[in-house]
């Protein structure tokens, strides 16, 4: 690359960062009240408590996000990546997600405990690190209520607007 090219993209991105700082917007963000990022996940979100998903909050997400969609996995599972929830069409006004409930309108689909639901930590053995990814996406979505997070990752494909996580441990 150029000198005169490096020097436009670094200006070009100078630009849109101080955009976005004018704007108030920042990147997406995912949190819970229930947990820090990288914390414990309190006992009743587990399969040793009630096994309910933890309250969500969605921060500044793209102006032209159309659906939200989120992936809940633990890729610390001895068998490889164990998935706990799979949940997409989120609608996009969508800032909080109630502790124990799936956001009106999403649909659900099949986790590693085979069912449609969410299905939380329950390692076999250690800490093991959970992966709550929301993603905005500039489209809703066309899949069948209860498709993989293969599925929902292949009709993500060129639809994803920004990327945001939040990582929760158990045991």
């Amino acid at each position: 690359m150029g000198r005169l090219t490096m020097l436009l993209v670094c200006l070009v991105s100078a630009c849109l960062l101080l955009l976005n700082a004018a704007s108030g917007e920042g990147p997406m963000k995912i949190a819970s009240p229930a947990f820090a990022e990288n914390g414990k996940i309190p006992k009743q979100y587990t399969c040793d408590g009630q096994d309910a998903s933890p309250p969500l909050t969605i921060e500044s997400p793209p102006a032209n996000t159309a659906s939200f969609a989120m992936i809940v996995d633990d890729p610390d599972a001895p068998g490889g990546t164990w998935v706990h929830w799979v949940v997409w069409n989120i609608d996009p006004a969508t800032r909080e997600i109630s502790a124990a409930t799936v956001p009106k309108g999403a649909l659900q689909g099949i986790n590693d405990f085979k069912k449609k639901a969410y299905g939380g930590p329950c390692p076999p053995s250690g800490t093991h690190r959970y992966f709550f990814k929301l993603y905005a996406l500039n489209a809703l979505l066309t899949l069948s209520p209860g498709s993989t997070k293969e599925d929902l990752e292949k009709a993500m494909k060129d639809h994803v607007l920004a990327r945001a996580e939040l990582v929760g441990r158990f045991r």
